[in-house]
């Protein structure tokens, strides 16, 4: 009965090919519906910030961009990068490796609580540690009496954002290491390396792609966190305000055009930080891809060397 369902198989297969190199309308068709969606949704309001963000010329660009308002929703923004990503890069390591190299009771539960920040709105996160450290919350007087001010201040912002990103490091590891495996680490400490010498020369260089492309999205999600940020950062301009909450502060606080502009202004760093996440993904993908092939190829010498016919 094999015979007849291939060749039936093979039949359906080649008319089904065949159809579809007699259809190239079909084809371009739904690449240009694709094309049309990206440009009204993705290119066209991108296009719009940057030509808002100008329409009062060079200058007035400048002027939002160097306030001193803006400068401190910067160096905050940087500020929280800089301590979470570190910060999200180790969990996610040590995260990755455990669940992927070992079995203990809890791995289950585990998983499932790296991936909750997915499921939870970042506004109900925020929400929780205004409950778990403000002023009326359950360590608020505690707090108080030691004179440690966590919400409305850096420490609460920082929380709130190592919550929101979280899964991103680690969820980029997890899959590849399980499918790696563990027997090059096995073969590294059977040869004498030690702990520390594995990871260096053997675990980091298989997942450095993977590891780099989940530090850029944390990042990239870091700088652009809204929500969570907005329930414990009390929105004090010039002390707690991301770049986020300063363009929603400007765009809310509209004087006329000048600081509509200024919104926008403001809005293009956000939007360049995009552009540039994105080219550094696409990098890192054409990376990896890359040395994948340049691995494949060189096994594919290597069996046809050893072959006994070569």
């Amino acid at each position: 009965m094999s015979g007849p369902v291939h060749r039936q198989w093979g039949r359906s297969t080649r008319k089904s090919t065949r159809g579809a190199d007699e259809s190239p309308w079909i084809r371009r068709l739904l690449i240009g519906i694709a094309l049309l969606f990206c440009g009204v949704f993705l290119l066209l309001p991108l296009a719009n910030v940057f030509a808002q963000a100008f329409s009062d010329g060079l200058a007035a660009f400048g002027g939002a961009i160097i306030s001193p308002d803006t400068v401190a929703a910067i160096r905050l923004t940087l500020l929280v990068a800089a301590i979470t990503v570190p910060l999200n890069l180790v969990f996610g390591v040590a995260a990755a490796w455990a669940i992927a190299r070992f079995d203990f009771r809890g791995k289950a539960l585990l998983i499932t609580l790296i991936d909750l920040p997915f499921s939870i709105s970042p506004v109900v996160a925020g929400l929780i540690y205004v409950l778990l450290f403000g002023l009326q919350g359950y360590f608020g007087e505690w707090l108080d009496a030691h004179d440690i001010q966590i919400i409305f201040a850096v420490p609460g912002i920082v929380l709130a954002t190592l919550f929101v990103t979280l899964p991103f490091v680690a969820r980029e590891l997890i899959p590849l290491m399980q499918a790696q495996g563990s027997e090059p680490e096995q073969a590294a400490l059977t040869l004498g390396a030690s702990g520390w010498q594995t990871f260096w020369h053997v675990t980091l260089p298989s997942v450095k792609w993977a590891l780099l492309y989940g530090v850029i999205l944390c990042n990239s999600r870091a700088m652009g966190e809204y929500g969570a940020v907005s329930v414990v950062s009390g929105h004090i301009t010039g002390r707690t305000d991301t770049l986020p909450l300063r363009i929603d502060k400007l765009y809310n606080d509209l004087q006329g055009s000048s600081q509509g502009s200024a919104a926008f202004a403001v809005a293009t760093l956000l939007t360049l930080l995009a552009l540039l996440t994105l080219l550094l993904k696409t990098f890192l993908e054409w990376r990896q891809q890359r040395e994948h092939d340049r691995a494949q190829t060189v096994n594919s010498d290597q069996n046809q060397d050893s072959s006994p016919d070569a």
